[in-house]
């Protein structure tokens, strides 16, 4: 990893930034839900949307844990994508991701699998990365006979990155890690333990409550995994917006990689904000542009 400060900001993106900086504006900071009351809410909005791809996402179970499969239509994939959705460990679904996934498998000939995985407060820590760690396990058993490749990428944004990199480092901890070629993390939320500056910067947000309310130490690896030995990991793509209220998560874990003599590209847009990929602006386009190529890289 480079750490001159020029080499963070590719100067191409500079003339996407005044469309990205009037989208932000609209969404007005846009917050997650307080309080219980209010993600049931939010939920209900977010499932009245409809979300669809063509051709359509199979469903299927993997040891139990729901999955949506897309496969590309050309019949042979050279890789397996398992995406994790994010949502702040309390919302989401894999469904809403389904166009970007049906673009993903026919741009790049890949399958792409997206669990369902159990949602906070219902299910609190460590209920989501368990159903991480079975779909991540069960492809490196299976993916070679199932999809015709065990060539194998994991992903995710906001809390799906974040389960991404606790997924391969409970593989990691049994030799599995490198059974995947890299992990694409984009805007993670790597600390949570209320002990940093940037731990503290989002500590009084509900999803934290949510999901790990019930836990006193929550440096633990599992939760926050900045803290974690990060050794052994697989090349990593580090996506964030200038303006992201994580910024500093990404930059510390893209640190720390380095020292723990990982592979890491860090990818920084000016003028974009959490989420800024699920934006319809040329800097998220960009964004995306930036992943396929890295992805494509390691097919």
């Amino acid at each position: 990893m480079r750490l001159r400060l020029a080499d963070l900001v590719d100067p191409r993106l500079d003339a996407f930034a005044a469309e990205s900086r009037a989208h932000q504006a609209t969404t007005n900071g846009a917050r997650g839900p307080a309080d219980l009351d209010g993600l049931r809410a939010m939920r209900a909005q977010i499932a009245a949307r409809p979300s669809v791809a063509d051709p359509a996402a199979r469903t299927s179970t993997i040891d139990g844990v729901p999955v949506r499969i897309l496969e590309p239509s050309s019949g042979l994939s050279r890789g397996v994508y398992l995406a994790l959705h994010g949502g702040g460990f309390y919302l989401g679904s894999a469904v809403r991701n389904d166009p970007r996934h049906r673009d993903l498998a026919e741009s790049l000939d890949v399958t792409v699998v997206a669990p369902d995985y159990r949602l906070a407060p219902e299910h609190p820590w460590p209920a989501a990365g368990d159903d991480c760690e079975t779909v991540a396990r069960w492809l490196i058993d299976h993916a070679g006979a199932e999809f015709g490749t065990d060539r194998l990428i994991i992903g995710g944004a906001s809390a799906g990155a974040t389960l991404a990199l606790t997924t391969l480092l409970r593989l990691r901890n049994h030799d599995l890690a490198g059974e995947y070629r890299g992990a694409v993390l984009t805007f993670g939320t790597y600390d949570i333990s209320g002990r940093t500056p940037m731990g503290r910067a989002i500590d009084d947000e509900y999803f934290i409550e949510a999901y790990v309310g019930h836990v006193d130490d929550r440096s633990h690896p599992d939760i926050s995994p900045v803290f974690a030995d990060l050794r052994g990991l697989p090349p990593a793509l580090l996506t964030v917006g200038a303006d992201d209220v994580v910024l500093e998560h990404s930059l510390v874990l893209a640190a720390r990689l380095t020292a723990a003599r990982s592979d890491v590209t860090l990818n920084v847009y000016p003028d974009a904000p959490h989420a800024f990929t699920g934006a319809p602006t040329a800097m998220a386009s960009a964004a995306w542009d930036d992943m396929y190529r890295w992805i494509d890289g390691l097919l």
